[in-house]
């Protein structure tokens, strides 16, 4: 028998962050892996970010995770999507060097003094009344800590499909994860199958190039690419393009013509898929109208010629994948490296979970990633942040860390996990935040840092970093309004060149706030902004974040009292020893709902869907009606 202080099971996005989080918050943490050679294997597309992902990246950086620097440093492409749109849909997206990436994630690992990682599989969970105390492994080795941190991906009971043959895997090339799933079972988790894919990989080499629409990265502006860590020093690396095609007409018709040996039509796949990421043949078969589909191809890493085929998923057979990829312009020669499949993996009800993450059965239990029912590196990376860190908290008798709707893109892919009955993969979308325009990617530090140095995962020298950040915004703000820029003749013709006209003087903060007006459009009319430090990219962060709070100030402070109106019903809990059953104004359905998700406070309780807001406003009755007989006891 083996005593560690937190067992963390499966090292992939979910896993990394879990184990390195509770590590450096001093816990003995056990690492254990299927196969430590691929610890941080990005099994799907080799990319971190895009909408949405990108804040959630950003705030991992914030609270102290690992993702963004892992993400800085192994770059291919940096591009940042919908740069022409508002700052709340603006994402950093980077194709990574998928075999970097995963080294240095392995490196991360192991230069931490408190990780023990083995090569093991766990099949079974010690518990004793009702709280956890350990895992036992394939071999009989029984490994004890009071806390236990699952992440195991697509790897629990996985199935892989590629056509009308299957075999167990988790992943291609990789055994499947058997014997958890009914240890899970046996403690009544609720167990439920779901289902994703991946595309094929072909060789680059015998790519015609020629015929594809070529999409390279970011243009660099004075050397200063987007990153996703706030962190200073980040390495420039050489970028490689991405490339386009499209399907065809020859395409659908193979597609169509080979759905009679599909698993998934054919009904051996009984999981839900992802409905965002949908396979090649449900785009095919649900947009009917659309006469083709966008595929990017995209590199796996430049040391190698093998190629991603992004958008391209299917689980159709060999023969039939072979025929679709040659129907696509400059793939007509195409050699197939690897085939696509479809894998179908078991994943625990995430309503099983609370904020902290750890299952409300079994104490000590915590769920993250995948096996949450998610889909993404980014989601299962940010769920394994906050599994570490609350089970630290756990141990230690504190407080989960405070992450909500209001803060952070992190706390609302938490609260729509275990408060919404969510039956397929969850994709985290901008439109799943309510308050998009306040949780921007640029702004993750000033929204959480402060939190991830409580939690003791933020260094002294980036919370310092941040604070000079604030304490500059503050100033530019005052320094913006001092400035007078005169309406003479040289700066009315600086003006035009930018199609804005200016009749009399006028503060550098009021011009700011017109649309066609930037920082650097101000300093060509004389404005200096005068920060004092030779961090050039801190400078154009300040710069840029008093330039979004500026144009944006009268949506952002509406969508503040938004924030306060939710906060309102936030901070009204409803009592654990609450018998809904007893309640008899309550609806029957409203009655189920809040028995099933119990939640925690009445704003909780209000986005349950099903739940009547009438039957709501009964319990904030019933609730106030309760304190005050407290009161006057």
């Amino acid at each position: 028998m083996f005593k560690f202080d937190c067992i963390v099971v499966g090292a992939g996005h979910a896993g990394i962050e879990a184990s390195i989080s509770a590590a450096r918050l001093g816990a003995k943490t056990l690492l254990t892996t299927l196969n430590i050679d691929n610890i941080g294997l990005m099994p799907c597309n080799p990319a971190v970010g895009g909408p949405a992902k990108s804040n959630l990246v950003r705030e991992i950086d914030a609270l102290g995770g690992v993702m963004a620097e892992l993400a800085d440093s192994t770059y291919m492409q940096l591009k940042t999507l919908n740069s022409s749109k508002g700052p709340a849909v603006r994402a950093l997206r980077a194709q990574s060097d998928k075999r970097e990436y995963k080294n240095l994630a392995r490196h991360y690992i192991e230069q931490e003094e408190n990780i023990t990682l083995k090569q093991t599989q766990i099949v079974d969970l010690i518990v004793k009344d009702n709280a956890v105390i350990g895992v036992v492994d394939e071999l009989g080795v029984e490994y004890h800590a009071p806390c236990v941190i699952l992440t195991t991906g697509t790897c629990l009971e996985g199935r892989i499909y590629i056509g009308l043959k299957s075999y167990p895997s988790g992943r291609l090339g990789e055994r499947s994860a058997i014997g958890l799933s009914d240890a899970l079972r046996k403690l009544n988790l609720n167990v439920r199958k779901l289902k994703t894919g991946t595309p094929a990989r072909v060789d680059g080499r015998t790519i015609d190039y020629s015929k594809l629409e070529l999409h390279p990265g970011d243009t660099v502006v004075d050397n200063m690419p987007r990153f996703f860590s706030f962190k200073p020093n980040r390495p420039i690396r050489e970028q490689y393009p991405c490339y386009l095609t499209k399907t065809n007409e020859k395409t659908h018709q193979i597609i169509k013509d080979n759905l009679q040996f599909s698993p998934l039509y054919r009904g051996l796949i009984t999981g839900v898929g992802p409905r965002y990421c949908p396979s090649i043949e449900d785009k095919v078969v649900r947009f009917a109208h659309n006469p083709s589909h966008h595929i990017f191809i995209e590199p796996e890493g430049k040391d190698t010629y093998e190629v991603y085929i992004q958008g391209f998923s299917t689980s159709l057979p060999i023969e039939a994948q072979f025929q679709m990829i040659h129907s696509l312009p400059g793939l007509e020669n195409v050699s197939v490296i690897k085939p696509a499949y479809a894998v179908e993996y078991d994943s625990v009800c995430a309503l099983e979970s609370d904020y902290g993450l750890m299952t409300k059965k079994i104490k000590g239990l915590f769920l993250a990633g995948q096996i949450n029912g998610t889909s993404g590196y980014e989601e299962a990376a940010a769920q394994g942040l906050v599994a570490g860190i609350n089970a630290i908290n756990y141990l230690q008798n504190r407080d989960y860390i405070k992450l909500n709707r209001a803060n952070s893109y992190i706390g609302t892919l938490i609260d729509d996990l275990i408060t919404k009955d969510i039956d397929e993969p969850y994709r985290m979308l901008t439109s799943r935040s309510e308050y998009r325009l306040i949780l921007r990617q640029d702004n993750a530090d000033l929204r959480l840092m402060e939190l991830g140095y409580s939690a003791g995962l933020v260094r002294e020298s980036d919370i310092q970093r941040k604070r000079f950040k604030e304490e500059c915004i503050k100033e530019q703000f005052e320094r913006l309004k001092e400035f007078k820029i005169s309406a003479n003749s040289k700066n009315r013709e600086i003006l035009e060149k930018y199609h804005e006209s200016l009749e009399l003087g006028s503060s550098a903060l009021n011009l700011l706030k017109r649309p066609n007006v930037d920082y650097k459009i101000l300093k060509e009319l004389g404005y200096k902004s005068n920060i004092e430090t030779s961090d050039t990219y801190l400078i154009r962060d300040i710069e840029e974040q008093v330039e979004v709070l500026i144009k944006y100030e009268g949506y952002i402070k509406r969508q503040q009292e938004q924030i306060d109106n939710q906060t309102k019903t936030d901070n009204i809990k409803i009592p654990d020893s609450i018998n809904y059953d007893e309640i008899k104004q309550l609806s029957t359905e409203s009655k189920d709902k809040l028995k099933k998700i119990r939640p925690k406070t009445i704003g909780q309780a209000l986005r349950i869907g099903g739940v009547k807001p009438a039957d709501v406003s009964v319990l904030m009755v019933l609730i106030e009606q309760h304190r005050l007989h407290n009161l006057n006891k």
